[in-house]
Order: C-alpha cells, then sequence, then structure tokens
C-alpha cells in the first residue's frame, strides 16, 4: 500500500516538472520560478508552526513518539515470528544430511576440511 503511495507521489512530482511543450506556460498558470517560491513559503511557515502552536507540536510529539514505539514493537513481533518460522529446517522434510548446520551443532568432524589437494612441495622435483 505504501509502495502505491510513494509511486503516485513521485511520479506527479515528476510529471509536474516535465515541460509541455507549449510556451504559453506563464500565461495559462505560475512559473517555475514562483511556484518555488511558494514552496518555500510554504517550508516556512511548516518551520514556525511550532512557534505559534506548541501545544500542538506537543501532542504531535507524543503521538509520533507512540507510532514509533507500537512501529518498533509490530517490527519485532514480525522478526521474532520470522525467527521461529525460519529456526526449524527449511532445506527438506526430513532435515536432510545438513540439519545439524542449519541447527548449529557442528562436531568437530563436520568443521574439518573433507578433502585436500596434493601437497606441491611433496610433488615438485627440483630443476636440474
Amino acid at each position: 500500500m505504501f509502495f502505491l503511495l510513494r509511486a503516485a507521489f513521485w511520479l506527479t512530482i515528476v510529471l509536474a516538472l516535465l515541460p509541455t511543450g507549449n510556451k504559453q506556460s506563464s500565461a495559462g498558470g505560475p512559473a517555475f520560478g514562483e511556484a518555488v517560491s511558494a514552496a518555500g513559503a510554504a517550508v516556512s511557515d511548516v518551520r514556525h508552526f511550532c512557534t505559534r502552536n506548541p501545544e500542538a507540536c506537543e501532542v504531535g510529539a507524543q503521538a509520533a513518539a507512540m507510532i514509533g514505539q507500537r512501529a518498533q514493537a509490530g517490527a519485532k513481533m514480525l522478526y521474532d515470528m520470522f525467527s521461529e518460522h525460519t529456526a526449524g529446517t527449511t532445506g527438506s522434510i526430513d532435515g536432510g544430511k545438513d540439519a545439524h548446520v542449519r541447527a548449529g551443532t557442528l562436531t568437530p568432524s563436520d568443521r574439518a576440511p573433507s578433502w585436500r589437494g596434493p601437497d606441491r612441495q611433496k610433488d615438485s622435483k627440483p630443476a636440474a
């Protein structure tokens, strides 16, 4: 859902900044410079909102903190749920021969390399 909202937002921004091809942009609507100036004024107004309405900013900060805590708790819950789900065997139904690797119970013989290449120093003959 949020992906669609983000995509719609950015698509709107891109479409707004694309040139229209007609030369009457100043007669039909505000010029690009005027739009940037208006956006700057809006940002400045938002910056000074808390000086004009400190109670609203305090309530907003508390609401943002509460939403952040709930989002963090929800993310932890999802992480725990996925961790429990993937903690078991994931390769095959019976666990397969590598089930001990996924479970984290490797023995010393499991950690030993199963094959090594020939030792090149023993096989090489001195040059004559």
